[in-house]
């Protein structure tokens, strides 16, 4: 019997008893018999449509030759295509239901499958900037870069990969995004330590060697793309480091806002997490994952770098982006989706 023929029935058969309550106790019935499609769930909002005050049901008219109604089409649809039609408990419909009230589903990832990539910006051949101490960034990466997928395998994120890269300049950035994609990663996170525009180093002496530096600016920042084809998801674990790492008593670099940055200015999306946009880094939008990028520190801050370059900083991000990462794959709600 058709859904339609059948609460007719029911509705016939409960006037008998409450003529005022009738369409709501066909409804009632058809949800606890009939299984709920997106491709019938317009029958719901026609039941609700109708008056309770009416005494009988109106007759039903023949609709004109030139008008064509859109159920058969719908039920002409191929069964296998109804699979992927399921509602998520007709959250549109007239029912108006509260998402507090649902039930929570599986969580979004199964730690111990779900595959973060930490990729260890730079490479020994193309060391990226140099400390005020000579050391180069492509060190103080690996460093922390290690430390992280520890942190990460001890709570359960078993499927964690450590992205080495060899080569120089461009040609590595290409491969990094190869190898990231050939990974299968749910998630990319790059791992990066800050310097300055040349226009602001300072130069001074370290253990008898001529080295740069600048004082001025300090501080960890986050960059997402636009471009990258998850933009929305990356958006979401960036604001979840970025809150993590102001839990943690870190603040952010604020100098990418400024003018005074000319080119490397960036636009700010978020003034509270230190969040920034930068379309055109290749790692970021070229990567088929949700990507993000953290410069965790600068290195050419004579006093942050010696803080970068101990092991309790090291604890102190390691912990801020597990906990960003343990965030993002609590359970959801179906209705709402990714946070």
């Amino acid at each position: 019997m058709k859904r339609r023929g059948f609460i007719c029935v029911l509705g016939s058969i409960a006037s008998g008893f409450w003529p005022r309550r009738r369409t709501i106790i066909a409804a009632m019935a058809a949800m606890a018999l009939l299984p709920v499609e997106a491709s019938d769930a317009g029958w719901l909002s026609d039941v609700f449509k109708s008056s309770s005050k009416q005494a009988k049901p109106p007759k039903r008219a023949k609709p004109p030759k030139h008008v064509t109604t859109r159920r058969p089409a719908t039920l002409t649809r191929p069964a296998a295509s109804r699979k992927q039609q399921t509602v998520k408990l007709a959250a549109r419909g007239p029912f108006g239901l509260n998402p507090a009230a649902l039930k929570p589903v599986a969580p979004r990832c199964d730690p111990s499958k779900f595959r973060i990539v930490l990729d260890v910006g730079h490479t020994a051949e193309s060391e990226g900037a140099i400390s005020a101490r000579n050391v180069s960034e492509f060190v103080f990466n690996l460093r922390l870069a290690k430390r992280i997928e520890e942190r990460l395998k001890a709570e359960g994120f078993s499927e964690t990969r450590l992205l080495l890269t060899e080569g120089k300049a461009r040609r590595s950035l290409v491969k990094r995004v190869d190898n990231a994609n050939n990974l299968g990663a749910d998630l990319l996170l790059s791992i990066h330590h800050d310097s300055v525009p040349n226009k602001f180093l300072e130069d001074w002496e370290f253990e008898g060697k001529k080295s740069r530096f600048s004082d001025r600016f300090s501080g960890y920042s986050v960059f997402v793309s636009r471009n990258n084809p998850d933009f929305k998801t990356s958006l979401s674990f960036a604001e979840l480091i970025g809150k993590e790492m102001k839990a943690q008593g870190l603040d952010y670099a604020k100098q990418y806002s400024q003018p005074i940055m000319g080119r490397h200015q960036r636009p700010l999306l978020n003034k509270e997490t230190g969040v920034y946009r930068y379309d055109e880094l290749i790692v970021l939008r070229k990567t088929r994952m949700a990507a993000v990028l953290l410069e965790a520190g600068s290195i050419i801050n004579r006093d942050e770098e010696l803080k970068m370059n101990s092991p309790e900083r090291r604890d102190i991000i390691s912990s801020g982006v597990t906990a960003a990462v343990k965030g993002f794959c609590e359970p959801r709600w179906a209705m709402l989706g990714p946070l």
